[in-house]
């Protein structure tokens, strides 16, 4: 989109907010993101307390989320700003991102095990919430983000796949057999003939908060860590496990639905554990 009369903009009010936000939403933005994006623009506003948008105070408020958060929490905070900085007249005044380097491991404490997702897995049968049940094998068979949920539809079992449509780029998922022929189980048991199989009692999709509320009532018993069981963690294995068979880094990319292979390879990175085998088996530190 072509940048507005910088002069006219300098000032974040509530007009140009609701403006940032209807053009949010004519670029398709998911709404997870546009609510993502409306939160870190007002954030910049409160920041500027009624002042003028200047690229010094741009680098200063980049430095005062340094000090506040993480790397890349503080990039997602700027690629908000920067998007309403373009929209509204102000691209000059953008600035770059802090530079990442690619984390050789991940953090053992959030890395989801498959014994643990397995003993989850158990404890939802065992509770007998069969609707969360069917929800873990469909987000750890197929590897879709939680908010795709809504395309596993009784349609999509019925032809053993669906095509997904997310952020302007079309995908399609595959159901194995196994998870078509459970898939199938379930809607019997619940009469579902159309439309999506998770649903609320109101008949509305399921979205994140509700799954991810329930799956924290399985830690206890099934003996697993609240920080560890979340959605998005289920995404993680998927890919890990995918990975480990096909050793196909674009191929897995693509399942994904990634941009770029450098979020791909995030997904897949060894635990510290596994770091610390391969140290030991280098045999380079002597033992007493």
């Amino acid at each position: 989109m072509e940048e507005t009369d910088r002069t006219e903009n300098t000032k974040i009010t509530e007009e140009m907010l609701g403006r940032f936000q209807r053009y949010l939403k004519e670029e398709e933005k998911s709404v997870p993101t546009i609510q993502k994006y409306m939160r870190e623009a007002r954030n910049f506003a409160r920041f500027l307390k009624g002042g003028d948008i200047e690229k010094e105070k741009v680098i200063a408020y980049r430095i005062l989320l340094q000090k506040k958060y993480q790397a890349r929490t503080v990039n997602g905070k700027l690629s908000a700003v920067n998007a309403y900085l373009s929209f509204s007249g102000n691209g000059r005044c953008k600035v770059r991102f802090l530079k990442i380097q690619h984390n050789a491991f991940i953090d053992a404490e959030r890395e989801l095990e498959e014994q643990e997702y397995k003993r989850l897995l158990s404890t939802a049968k065992k509770q007998k919430d069969e609707r969360l049940y069917y929800i873990l094998l469909t987000l750890s068979g197929t590897g879709i983000r939680v908010g795709e949920l809504k395309y596993i539809t009784a349609e999509a079992v019925c032809a053993g796949g669906s095509e997904i449509t997310l952020k302007g780029k079309n995908r399609k998922i595959l159901l194995s057999g196994e998870l078509k022929d459970k898939l199938a189980e379930y809607m019997k048991c619940r009469d579902i003939r159309t439309g999506p199989l998770f649903r609320t009692r109101n008949g509305n999709p399921m979205d994140r908060s509700n799954i991810c509320h329930e799956m924290k009532k399985l830690c206890s018993e099934a003996g697993v860590s609240e920080g560890k069981v979340f959605p998005h963690n289920l995404r993680h294995l998927f890919a890990r496990k995918y990975f480990e068979i096909d050793k196909n880094l674009p191929h897995l990319a693509d399942i994904l639905g990634h941009s770029s292979i450098e979020t791909t390879r995030i997904y897949v990175a060894a635990s510290a554990r596994e770091y610390e085998k391969v140290l030991e088996q280098m045999r380079f530190i002597e033992k007493l």
